[in-house]
């Protein structure tokens, strides 16, 4: 059970390349990464106005000195002190990941990035390769996977409770951008432009979620081939998607649906995941992420709640306070910043034994995505066919 005490014997000297004060995830970031101790935020870039973003740091409590105007002006000051940045969070906009996330580990920093890395299979296969010749991690916020029921029903699936996986059915469909809110929204607005975004908007947007929580639960299945139709319903938007449909085939002969969407209408969030197996199935839904689905055949429909003694350990391992009392993604992304800052402090020592058995949303996972998104892109722009993953 996680009960404030630090999972390290310090804490880790932390920076930020965005989410400054207009930013829709920077708090949740600094909330998620400060909660345990386990970062101490000591440097940050935090806007794109040099001044705006000095007082947003010491807003925050950060020295006027450590906020920079820019990250390749933070990164090199930073290199230079003694007491300089260990790791940072990089909360911008899509374009910009690989620039920098490529400029921090060269900078012999630890990274924490929002997904996608990157837009292409060969800038992610890129920064895999810089991490390991660094010797560095790059953790993806892939933020849902950190609720505490992912882990247990990864745990079930291992065991053998729903025997051999037959389908797996993905979704995340909101209703939230059912019209042209852009148009107004300045912090919608670059997430459905080529420019910012790349080559898609709710595939790498929304659908990497689920398919991650997927892997997530069920690792040792590969996505074989896919096809993909994409639409834009608010015209405007193409070619962009705001509305799309996956089919997939695994390499155990599974098969797979994806249904991502922005106009989904009246829809709340949307996100679920439901692995069906030959003898039972599992389904989370990110509304309600305290409870997990638990269904044989032949029998009653079993809820399983986060923070019972019934789960797996490593379920109860992410557990901050009892069973009944709900937990949220605000403690999701806290419990994967601590994953990020065990890995990291793993990877400085050298203890690959640690490593072999510790999971966390890493950079592979993250390459996963960008080539998971490239070859949806591919399908549809091909007229819906299938491609090979």
């Amino acid at each position: 059970m996680i009960n404030g005490i630090k999972a390290l014997d310090r804490s880790l000297r932390w920076g930020m390349v965005g989410g400054g004060g207009t930013s829709q995830i920077g708090y949740i970031h600094r909330s998620s990464a400060l909660r345990d101790g386990n970062f101490v935020l000591q440097a940050g870039a935090f806007d794109l106005n040099a001044e705006r973003g000095r007082a947003f740091g010491v807003s925050l409590g950060v020295d006027a000195n450590r906020c920079y105007p820019d990250y390749e002006t933070m990164f090199a000051a930073e290199a230079a002190r003694a007491d300089g940045i260990e790791a940072v969070s990089i909360a911008t906009p899509n374009n910009t990941h690989f620039t920098i996330c490529r400029a921090a580990l060269n900078a012999g920093l630890h990274v924490v990035c929002e997904k996608p890395l990157c837009f292409t299979t060969e800038e992610a296969d890129e920064l895999e390769k810089l991490c390991a010749e660094k010797k560095k991690i790059i953790g993806v916020t892939y933020g849902y996977a950190g609720h505490q029921l992912i882990q247990h029903a990864r745990e079930m699936i291992a065991e053998g409770l729903l025997g051999e996986i037959r389908i797996i059915n993905m979704q995340f469909a909101h209703g939230f951008h059912n019209e042209a809110v852009e148009l107004q929204n300045e912090s919608t607005r670059w997430r459905v432009d080529p420019r910012f975004v790349g080559p898609s908007y709710v595939l790498g947007d929304l659908a990497t979620h689920p398919l991650f929580i997927a892997e997530t639960i069920v690792p040792k299945l590969q996505v074989k081939r896919l096809l993909c139709s994409r639409q834009s319903f608010v015209k405007t938007r193409a070619p962009l998607e705001d509305n799309a449909f996956v089919m997939m085939e695994y390499d155990n002969g599974a098969v797979g649906t994806m249904w991502a969407s922005a106009v989904n209408c009246g829809s709340m969030h949307g996100q679920k995941v439901r692995v069906i197996g030959e003898k039972a199935s599992l389904e989370w839904w990110d509304e309600q992420p305290n409870q997990l689905r638990y269904e044989v055949q032949g029998e009653p429909l079993q809820i399983l709640e986060r923070g019972m003694g019934y789960l797996h350990k490593s379920a109860l391992t992410d557990d901050r306070i009892g069973g009944g009392h709900p937990e949220g993604l605000f403690e999701a992304w806290s419990n994967l910043y601590r994953r990020f800052a065990l890995a990291m402090d793993a990877t400085d020592r050298g203890d690959e034994a640690f490593l072999a058995d510790f999971w966390y949303p890493d950079v592979h996972a993250g390459l996963m995505g960008v080539r998971w998104v490239e070859q949806c892109v591919k399908s549809a722009d091909a007229g819906a066919v299938w491609v090979d993953c």
